[in-house]
């Protein structure tokens, strides 16, 4: 009788078992003297608890007194298997002894509290941030994508290092290829060492000698699960507190978790914000360099004597001028940053206003391109990429360099030159510059505007899902 049950156990528990296929982050301990399994995700449960609670009242049960001791243990008996496919994604040990099912809840995932993010902040949604160790991260994230389908694969990068690195993401909406090929990049790096994300996804960049990033990185488990729901593939590295996604285009980096909680008016009107902030940032000041040295014609007659009084002190080029206040402004930007938190906010607020007072008296600098730099050093702080926003601002000193020898040509050329590299970058085989090129009109309802969610029924088309619908809701 009691092997007839067994084996009428195995269909289920191999069944709940299979749901876990390809997740390295599952365990499943086996007691064959006792007929019992145990499944459950290592970094979401106490171990102390297992041990204490689980583990030792069951194997030190005197022989043929176990059901006696599962009776009085803090176990849910459950049937269905759904339900305890939930119940395991939601931190419980799942305990199969013959034709039952326990359910005990040990959610209980250890390390440093969690934090805030210190470069993604919102206003409105969630505050937790991802810290160092893999584990924790994984926690996280499963604790918000509660699907059997969340798979996790497990790699070791570094010949000395042999640090894990996990690729996640949803079977049946994740694009296979994406997958495959993102496998092999990462198998067949080989290199001593790799300390971070950022350093990872240098190595299996598309064109690394690019300026701009191929892979959206992030340190917010809430960006994460919408990059798997939305089908892409998520990379987590243990020792990192960042998470990168692909396949990624350039206008991912332009979108934040702040739109999608705020009402779909105002995340429009801000995400149109963060587009002319851009524009403002690589155009301001080589447009003041062109006009003032080859175009003082486009300058507006009741502006061009208050101009011309500011300069008249002002013993250099319009291009020497701005790549000096341009760097003073790095300068700044980079001791504030490396400084500690009080002293780095007293140095960028102070050292800008004396700076900037001192140089247009001492006639290094006229007034108005004081304002010109503030206006353009601004607008990079509204972009919510950091790497993006350090990439912008290395190329505007580029086209500084162009507007002072060519005028408006020298930015005509340099914006075609940035197009023409922008068009040329791929992320994951797949286009940087989706939904523009290819063209995607229906993409473009989550990319320049933030519409309704009742409108946005379909993944993007960039990470070519297996399942495109997204959004479900009757009328």
């Amino acid at each position: 009788m009691e092997q007839q049950e067994q084996r009428q156990d195995r269909p289920q528990l191999s069944h709940i078992a299979q749901q876990f296929d390809d997740c390295a982050d599952f365990k499943r301990l086996t007691f064959a003297r006792l007929n019992i399994d145990l499944l459950f995700f290592s970094h979401m449960i106490d171990s102390q608890k297992l041990d204490r609670e689980v583990l030792s009242p069951l194997l030190s049960a005197p022989e043929g007194k176990l059901l006696d001791v599962l009776g009085r243990l803090s176990f849910e008996r459950k049937r269905e298997n759904k339900q305890i496919v939930e119940d395991i994604l939601s931190g419980s040990i799942a305990l199969f002894h013959q034709s039952d099912v326990y359910i005990v809840d040990l959610y209980s995932p250890k390390g440093r509290q969690i934090s805030q993010s210190e470069t993604e902040t919102t206003i409105t949604g969630p505050h937790e941030a991802f810290s160092e160790p893999a584990w924790e991260t994984l926690a996280l994230i499963r604790r918000r994508v509660r699907s059997s389908h969340l798979k996790c694969l497990r790699f070791r990068v570094g010949e000395i290092t042999k640090t894990d690195v996990y690729l996640l993401y949803v079977a049946d909406i994740a694009n296979a290829d994406n997958v495959a090929e993102l496998k092999r990049r990462i198998q067949a790096i080989e290199i001593d060492a790799v300390h971070d994300t950022n350093m990872l996804v240098q190595l299996i960049d598309d064109r690394p000698v690019s300026l701009f990033p191929q892979f959206f990185t992030t340190e917010r488990p809430d960006a994460i699960a919408s990059k798997l729901v939305a089908g892409r593939i998520v990379g987590i590295m243990d020792g990192s507190p960042y998470a990168f996604s692909a396949p990624t285009s350039f206008f991912e980096f332009f979108t934040s978790s702040d739109d999608y909680y705020q009402r779909w008016s105002l995340g429009t009107a801000t995400r149109i914000l963060r587009f002319v902030s851009f524009v403002i940032t690589i155009l301001f000041t080589c447009f003041y360099v062109s006009v003032t040295t080859f175009h003082y014609e486009m300058i507006p007659q009741n502006m061009l004597l208050t101009l011309s009084e500011s300069r008249s002190r002002v013993p250099f080029p319009p291009v020497f001028e701005s790549l000096f206040m341009e760097a003073v402004i790095e300068f700044l930007r980079e001791a504030g940053a490396r400084l500690p938190t009080k002293i780095g906010q007293t140095i960028g607020i102070v050292g800008g206003i004396v700076i900037g007072q001192a140089a247009v008296q001492a006639g290094f600098t006229s007034n108005i391109l004081i304002i010109v730099v503030a206006s353009s050093a601004i607008a990079s702080f509204v972009m919510p990429s950091y790497i993006m926003s350090a990439s912008l601002r290395l190329i505007r000193f580029g086209l500084i360099i162009l507007a002072g020898i060519w005028g408006n040509l020298g930015i005509t050329i340099g914006i075609a030159y940035l197009i023409i590299h922008l068009s040329y970058l791929t992320s994951l085989n797949t286009s940087y510059m989706t939904p523009i090129a290819p063209h995607k009109p229906t993409d473009w309802l989550d990319v320049f505007v933030r519409a309704p969610f009742k409108l946005l029924k379909k993944r993007p088309s960039q990470a070519k899902p297996a399942n495109p619908v997204h959004v479900r809701m009757k009328k």
